[in-house]
């Protein structure tokens, strides 16, 4: 079973390896190593019912993810209380390509038909999908603010934001829970990031921790390597890793287990 840790001071508790679902919903201008396919609704629940069965119960997903959140929707195994499921708003993938939208309006619809795609009455995480304006869209868009609202409603459980900047990343520290990044062992410029988020007792998201695949090929690195490089950042709540293998998908498990 997967170990499990707080996100930063709120009532969540996630495994310490969250299950991406670009690769369910979308194929499309992504910046994997190797081509894939999307895989049929059996390879889907087959995939879901082995990580739920190894305690992978945290699901991320995006509006940008092309089908993902319809078919988690549809798909997703058990009770809605047995998975914590992550979403975004801000970005769209629109006939192939990326379109950005931060205003109120639009991330307050974003996440409702959010809910209605996933077919729950409330999210565990929504994140702000950054285009890497990150302080713009914090300070003059107020999406954080948004988000803060749609919580106080009871929408979402958690709010924050997946950056690409280290002063966006701390700013949206200071105004919400927790903050998604990039970094592995040869990305580290959000390493003050991540020292912020411990000061501050916030929860931290790590995205590409295998550099989307492509540290996958570089012998320099094994799969306990990155995982012990990125644990050792005491703030790291959760990595998230996008496989629709199940053989990779158990052996992530047994490593980030032993990493943690």
């Amino acid at each position: 079973m997967m170990k499990t840790k707080r996100l930063g001071k709120t009532d969540l508790y996630l495994p310490v390896l969250g299950l991406g679902t670009v690769k369910i919903g979308r194929n499309e201008k992504v910046k994997y190593p190797e081509d894939f396919k999307i895989p049929d609704d059996e390879a889907v629940i087959e995939l879901f019912n082995k990580a739920k069965s190894l305690g992978m119960n945290f699901i991320d997903t995006a509006p940008a993810y092309g089908s993902s959140e319809s078919r988690l929707g549809s798909l997703l195994p058990g009770k809605r209380e047995d998975w914590i499921i992550a979403s975004k708003a801000g970005e769209e993938f629109i006939k192939g390509e990326s379109a950005y939208d931060f205003s109120r309006e639009h991330i307050i619809k974003s996440v409702k038909r959010s809910l209605k795609r996933l077919k729950t009455d409330y999210l565990d995480i929504v994140l702000i999908h950054s285009n890497g304006d990150d302080l713009n869209i914090i300070n003059k868009d107020g999406a954080l603010e948004t988000l803060a609202d749609l919580k106080k409603e009871g929408l979402i459980r958690a709010s924050g934001m997946s950056t690409k900047t280290v002063d966006g990343g701390k700013r949206a520290l200071e105004l919400s829970d927790v903050v998604m990044v990039s970094y592995n062992p040869t990305d580290t410029e959000c390493r003050e990031v991540l020292e912020h988020a411990k000061d501050l007792n916030k929860g931290i998201l790590i995205k590409k921790a295998f550099g989307s695949g492509h540290l996958c090929k570089d012998e320099k690195y094994t799969t306990e390597d990155i995982f012990k490089f990125i644990f050792h950042q005491a703030a790291v709540t959760s990595i998230v890793v996008g496989s629709i293998n199940i053989k990779h998908l158990e052996s992530n498990i047994i490593e980030a287990n032993k990493a943690f």
